[in-house]
């Protein structure tokens, strides 16, 4: 059984990782603010935490793994987006058109992250369902004295937590002068920060102690973290731009919440994005989402390799020519794994089994995951001729070409049809067959024995339609029509 070592953003370590409980490993991550389609900076952060879910999976088995990445669908950049829609002549009130967004941009976002193969997590917690444990949260802050009323806002105060900026390892001073704070005649001190809100009669809101309103961000994540995996778990994680102030935040508030506890134990943030070498912006010109991405053909396959192609803590540079490059490999590795013989006889020759995966390869990932030395023991299996390791490795890190048993049956299917047009001297049909196959990236051989093989330009979607074009164009097909 192989360990797992995590570089832990609070101790600035790297520890070997010991759940508190392994028959339930908890794992919590901050997920989308719901309000336009996932840029492909966002798309890291899902990504490299997915791999780590699929990594404690293979540890601890997959229903002794909970993992929580939630949803922030209660924001200003929400309410401001709706506000735009009005100003363009929309009539629906305000809380219609937020429904709307969020629910729209969900959907987007389930989509897009499945392209890019991100699993669902255990649990998905909208901001929305949880807005009874926010207001008890709060209320538990203010009757310890953390926590003041002022002017219909309830606020944070900073001053009353001396482990104030230990995630972060600053001084009240330097976050002042390096944090973008808000500054308003109802706070007490500059870094004193929202937990609760007045809310405008066109604005979501909700009923509290302190007047109808909705709560800030920070105090979000804390509540559905206490609700979903206790006052401590084991790993939270998220963007580095999340370090200060947001998970400062959530830290001062559940620690002093709840004092005895730890909150989490290990904290884990990925490195910032840039597009050759800038910042991404739509002020320059460089600011791309995941479905611009797709929408030019790329497999999210590709887009997944490069988001993983440098270790998570170092900054990753977006670039053509890191695209082109996983592009190229990848169909390398795919075209090499879809020809290898298939026989039981030829199986044998294998250096491991087909679910097995390699040690050093596994020993990488556990690395606090070292994705680049895991890509490159992924060369050295490849060039020593080991497709079905290869292929494992691959698996685990949601990079191979799934074919599913559905597709078999249909080539099985057309290749019947395909042999049997040429028993009847039918070239017209076969060859028809044969050219739709080969445009979907399934070679048939008249050799026998040799059956087929897939290319890398296998596409089942093609596969599927070809019945439906071999009937179209002889006027019917002798075999099975696919159902899906």
């Amino acid at each position: 059984m192989f360990e797992i070592a995590l570089w832990n953003t609070k101790t600035r370590r790297k520890e070997t990782f010991v759940p508190l409980d392994s028959t339930n490993v908890r794992m919590y991550a901050c997920g989308p603010t719901v309000y336009d389609r996932a840029h492909i900076g966002n798309a890291r952060s899902a990504v490299v935490f997915d791999l780590l879910f699929r990594l404690l999976r293979r540890r601890y088995e997959p229903d002794c793994v909970t993992y929580v990445r939630n949803i922030t669908d209660i924001d200003d950049k929400i309410n401001a987006r709706a506000a735009e829609l009005q100003a363009g002549g929309d009539r629906r009130p305000a809380v219609e058109l937020i429904r709307e967004i969020t629910n729209r941009t969900i959907d987007w976002y389930h989509k897009d992250l499945g392209a890019l193969r991100v699993l669902k997590p255990t649990h998905e917690p909208r901001a929305t369902k949880y807005v009874p444990q926010m207001v008890s949260l709060i209320k538990t802050l203010m009757e310890k004295g953390h926590a003041y009323e002022s002017h219909g806002h309830v606020l944070f105060s900073v001053a009353s937590y001396p482990g104030y900026g230990s995630l972060a390892r600053r001084s009240i001073d330097e976050m002042k002068a390096r944090a973008r704070v808000e500054v308003a005649p109802y706070k007490k001190q500059a870094l004193d920060f929202v937990l609760w809100k007045p809310s405008g009669l066109d604005q979501p809101g909700w009923s509290s102690p302190w007047g109808w309103g909705r709560p800030g961000w920070h105090i979000e994540c804390s509540a559905m973290s206490l609700e979903l995996l206790g006052k401590t778990f084991d790993i939270h994680a998220g963007g580095i731009d999340l370090a200060f102030p947001h998970h400062e935040n959530e830290a001062a508030q559940s620690m002093c919440a709840h004092p005895s506890e730890e909150f989490a134990r290990v904290w884990m943030h990925n490195g910032f994005l840039q597009v050759k070498g800038e910042k991404m912006a739509k002020s320059l010109g460089n600011f791309f989402t995941v479905k611009d991405l797709l929408d030019q053909g790329l497999r999210g396959e590709v887009l997944r390799f490069v988001l993983l192609s440098k270790q998570y803590r170092q900054r990753l540079d977006w670039t053509s020519r890191n695209v082109m490059k996983a592009e190229a490999l990848l169909r390398r590795w795919w075209s090499q794994v879809m020809d290898a013989p298939r026989s039981e006889a030829n199986a044998e020759h294998s250096k491991a089994q087909p679910d097995e995966v390699d040690a050093e390869f596994l020993d990488a990932l556990a690395d606090d995951l070292n994705t680049p030395r895991a890509i490159a023991r992924m060369h050295e299996l490849s060039t020593a001729g080991d497709v079905t390791a290869l292929n494992a490795a691959m698996k685990l890190m949601a990079l191979d070409r799934e074919v599913r048993p559905i597709y078999f049956l249909q080539i099985g299917d057309l290749q019947r049809v395909w042999e049997e047009a040429r028993k009847q001297k039918d070239y017209v049909k076969s060859d028809f067959i044969r050219e739709q196959m080969s445009e979907a990236g399934v070679l048939l051989s008249p050799s026998p024995g040799r059956g087929f093989r897939l290319t890398h330009a296998y596409d089942p979607v093609k596969l599927l339609r070809i019945p439906s074009a071999v009937e179209a164009k002889f006027g019917e097909y002798p075999g099975e029509k696919p159902t899906e």
